[in-house]
C-alpha cells in the first residue's frame, strides 16, 4: 500500500543518564495516502513527540521517518525547511495566522515560502471550499474562531501537501462549530485526495477518522478502527487508569 507516512522503530530521548526522558519508544506505523487518522493518549503519552517527529519538527534519536516514500531523518536543516513548506500543512488550534495580511494572503503565504507565484485562483478556490467564499480581502481580526480555523485549512491544502498534521484543531472552539471544522477535515481526505493526521484529546474529534492510533508511555497501545465516540473514551479511560508504564493507577 502507498504510505503518505511511516516511522520505523522511531525513539526520542531527552536528556542523558537518570535524567532522561523517552518521550517515544520504538513506534512503527504508517498512514496510507487519502486517509484521516487520529492519535490520541493520556497526558504525557507522547503525542505532541509524535506529531513533531512525523512532521520533521524534530528529529528523532534513532530511528527513520519516512514522508511520500523519502526518508527526512536523513535530510539538512535546508532541506527538511524546503520539505515542509512543500510537502506538509499545518492546523494549529491556535489558527496561527498574521493579522497584518488579508485573509488571501494568509492561505498564499505556504507558496510564497516556498519561493512559487501566488495562485490566487487556487486561493479563492479553496476559500469556496471551506465556505468563505469572497472572504479573501478581510483581515483575520475580522473573522470569528470557527472562520479564521477554515482559513487555516485552506492554507494546509495550498500546497496540496503529502500530509497534512492537526494539532488539537478544534481545541479553541465551541462544539457546533468544532464540528464544523472536523467535517471540513473529513472532506478534504474524502474529495481532496488530502491525507490527514490529528492530534486529540476529543473522542467525538477522533471519531470523524478512519482510525485512532493510541500512544501511551511513548509507545503504541493499540488501535480503532471507524470509531465511535463511546468506544474511544472507553479505550482512553483504560489507558489512563494504567498508570505509567503500563501499572495500575
Amino acid at each position: 500500500m502507498d504510505h503518505a507516512v511511516e516511522l520505523r522503530d522511531v525513539r526520542r530521548t531527552y536528556g542523558r543518564g537518570g535524567q532522561a526522558v523517552h518521550a517515544l519508544r520504538g513506534v512503527d506505523l504508517a498512514l496510507p495516502r487519502q486517509s484521516f487518522t487520529a492519535v490520541m493518549g493520556p497526558s504525557g503519552s507522547g503525542k505532541s513527540t509524535f506529531l513533531q517527529c512525523a512532521a520533521g519538527l524534530d528529529r528523532p534519536t534513532s530511528g527513520a521517518v519516512l514522508l511520500g516514500g523519502r526518508d527526512i531523518t536523513r535530510l539538512g536543516e535546508n532541506q527538511l525547511t524546503r520539505l515542509r513548506r512543500t510537502s506538509v500543512g499545518f492546523v494549529f488550534q491556535s489558527f496561527n495566522l498574521l493579522p497584518s495580511l488579508t485573509v488571501q494572503q494568509n492561505v498564499l503565504l505556504p507558496q510564497r515560502l516556498a519561493g512559487r507565484r501566488p495562485d490566487r485562483r487556487r486561493a479563492a478556490e479553496l476559500l469556496a471550499r471551506v465556505g468563505l467564499d469572497g472572504q479573501g480581502r478581510r483581515r483575520p481580526g475580522q473573522l470569528s474562531g470557527g472562520q479564521q480555523q477554515r482559513v487555516a485549512i485552506a492554507r494546509a491544502l495550498v500546497t496540496d501537501p503529502e500530509v497534512i498534521f492537526a494539532d488539537e484543531p478544534t481545541g479553541a472552539l465551541d462544539t457546533v462549530t468544532a464540528r464544523e471544522v472536523l467535517g471540513l477535515l473529513r472532506h478534504a481526505v474524502d474529495t481532496m485526495g488530502a491525507t490527514v493526521v490529528m492530534v486529540t484529546h476529543d473522542p467525538v474529534a477522533a471519531s470523524y477518522a478512519d482510525r485512532v492510533v493510541f500512544l501511551a508511555d511513548g509507545a503504541p497501545a493499540g488501535e480503532l478502527a471507524a470509531p465511535d465516540p463511546a468506544a474511544v473514551a472507553d479505550r482512553m479511560v483504560a489507558l489512563t487508569s494504567r498508570g505509567p508504564l503500563g501499572a495500575a493507577a
